[in-house]
């Protein structure tokens, strides 16, 4: 990778978009600072310190939530907007013919997305002043003006985001939402790095014991990645043969191919989806300011939903709501089923190897081709999710087990390998068509 990197920086067109990408890095870092005004911050940094539930929404805004700047909302409301669309193209015969009509179509696709990212934005932005009227955290009370004042400030620095990370992906290195979510995700690790260290190094009883646990940490990590990496990278490649055929006065076809099929076909989506879905509810209960007294049914349910109180051995009576884990390994296979029929039409493909000539050995076209290939694809997704689910929940075991709490989880390491992998593609690809370029010129 830093090979790739310094041969990089000596070729000057990769050189400038490297030196644009990291500009609009430092932006970004920087607006992450800045506080949005009407929020009576002792207070509020009081208030979240006893909520378990904004730790996810924290980890992809890069602290921006936790710090109440005009970048809290960050890329959230297009990420949610642009998996809408995308669904949204399967259930609307009008945005399909949009997908499949090429570059005009999915650029009237993306401008879609974005006046959803700011119509979202406004919901989100008016659903957290009101909450944080509520809760007592707005300076003044809660007022239309306060309202307002944050409303507009969230929702400027969601669409500023949107906006940076398009020239990011237009002018810089690799996909620009991607990369500032990376960036946001990396800048929480250092604190939770030194989290660990405080808590099982530095305050281990023996030199023995901070040594063990430095290395059991280490390997954890590594393990984790090295996982990832695996789980990003795997691929079942099913085999295409095309029937030879007479085309004027040349025989062309009866070559080989391959269908590659990820067994991670959906991503980081399915673990986004769950935990958004689980942790919705807490969110909205928080600001209503239901309290923690289990002796009612809803605060019970919240338990159960809350990943925070999932593996407490310590105590029996609390270790009952890790119950939760069993809803919630459900829902991440349910959306990794869910959201890959979505993407992925076993009907179509069928249809057009057929129409190109193509055969799979040993299956015959149309109906059995798409048999087969809803027949392969339905196990590997099944992989794919287990390998999800060990992923999110190694995380998840640890910091209930051991309270090593930390901001990267499954989700965030999984997003962190996938785009830094994404992005030296893209590095090496543009590298080699300047070689060739190169080469032509000569």
């Amino acid at each position: 990778m830093f090979k790739t990197f310094r041969n990089a920086f000596k070729i000057k067109d990769i050189r400038s978009k490297l030196f644009y990408t990291f500009i609009a890095l430092i932006i970004v870092r920087i607006g992450s600072l800045l506080p949005v005004p009407g929020i009576d911050r002792e207070y509020f940094s009081q208030w979240i310190s006893f909520q378990t539930n904004f730790g996810f929404l924290n980890n992809l805004t890069g602290g921006s939530f936790t710090q109440m700047s005009i970048f809290a909302l960050n890329i959230s409301p297009y990420i949610t907007s642009s998996i809408i669309m995308q669904l949204l193209t399967i259930a609307i015969p009008k945005l399909e013919e949009l997908q499949k009509d090429g570059e005009d179509g999915r650029k009237k696709i993306a401008e879609y997305s974005r006046y959803l990212t700011v119509g979202l934005a406004v919901i989100e932005s008016i659903a957290f002043a009101i909450g944080f009227g509520n809760s007592g955290i707005l300076e003044g009370g809660l007022t239309f003006a306060n309202v307002a004042v944050i409303t507009a400030s969230f929702t400027a620095g969601s669409a500023f985001l949107m906006w940076l990370g398009e020239r990011i992906t237009e002018k810089g290195v690799g996909n620009g939402i991607s990369i500032i979510l990376l960036i946001n995700i990396v800048a929480q690790m250092p604190s939770d790095f030194m989290k660990l260290y405080t808590n099982f190094i530095y305050g281990a009883s023996s030199v023995v014991n901070a040594i063990i646990a430095a290395v059991i940490i280490l390997l954890i990590v590594v393990a984790m990645v090295v996982f990832i990496l695996i789980l990003q990278d795997a691929q079942r490649k099913i085999p295409v043969q095309y029937a030879k055929k007479v085309q004027g006065r040349k025989m062309v076809g009866g070559q080989s191919s391959h269908i590659p099929l990820k067994v991670n076909t959906s991503g980081v989506i399915p673990v986004i989806f769950a935990g958004s879905l689980m942790q919705f509810p807490i969110v909205i209960s928080s600001f209503f300011g239901v309290g923690p007294e289990r002796a009612y049914f809803w605060p019970k349910v919240l338990y159960v939903l809350d990943q925070s109180k999932w593996f407490n051995f310590d105590n029996l009576g609390e270790f009952k709501y890790s119950i939760g884990v069993i809803i919630y390994v459900l829902l991440l296979v349910f959306f990794a089923y869910f959201y890959t029929s979505v993407t992925f039409n076993p009907i179509e493909i069928s249809n057009n190897m057929k129409k190109q000539g193509g055969f799979i050995p040993g299956i015959r076209p149309g109906k059995p081709t798409t048999e087969y290939l809803t027949k392969v694809l339905n196990n590997i997704i099944f992989i794919g999710a287990i390998g999800l689910t060990i992923v999110a929940l190694v995380p998840i075991f640890f910091s209930g087990a051991f309270g090593a709490q930390v901001s990267f989880g499954g989700t965030s390491l999984i997003i962190v390998v996938g785009v830094v992998l994404e992005t030296m593609k893209q590095i090496e690809s543009m590298m080699l068509v300047r070689h060739y370029k190169g080469f032509l010129n000569d």
